[in-house]
């Protein structure tokens, strides 16, 4: 199993736009990528992080999440202008 955490930060007046592009990506990942187990974004609670999109994703292997990443790059072509430039990425490997 490998998990992947995407972290943005969505431009200030963008949030709004920024969830009706994401509820289309979510609905989209879904849908169409079968090695995908899960694929939830969270937007934070708290002054500090009023702006911060995370995304929790969980794939079978490695082998589906390079498929994930070949599709995505035109889905997040929408998203992408939106959020401020830094994206953060981590990709997590089970331990057990």
């Amino acid at each position: 199993m490998v998990i992947q955490i995407f972290t943005c930060e969505v431009k200030e007046g963008m949030m709004e736009k920024a969830i009706e592009i994401i509820k289309e990506l979510v609905s989209k990942v879904r849908e169409s990528e079968p090695g995908c187990i899960q694929y939830v974004a969270h937007t934070v609670k708290g002054r500090k992080n009023e702006n911060t999109i995370i995304f929790y994703e969980n794939y079978e292997d490695y082998k589906a999440l390079r498929a994930h990443l070949k599709n995505v790059r035109t889905m997040l072509a929408k998203l992408l202008p939106l959020c401020e430039p830094g994206l953060d990425t981590k990709t997590c490997f089970e331990i057990i």
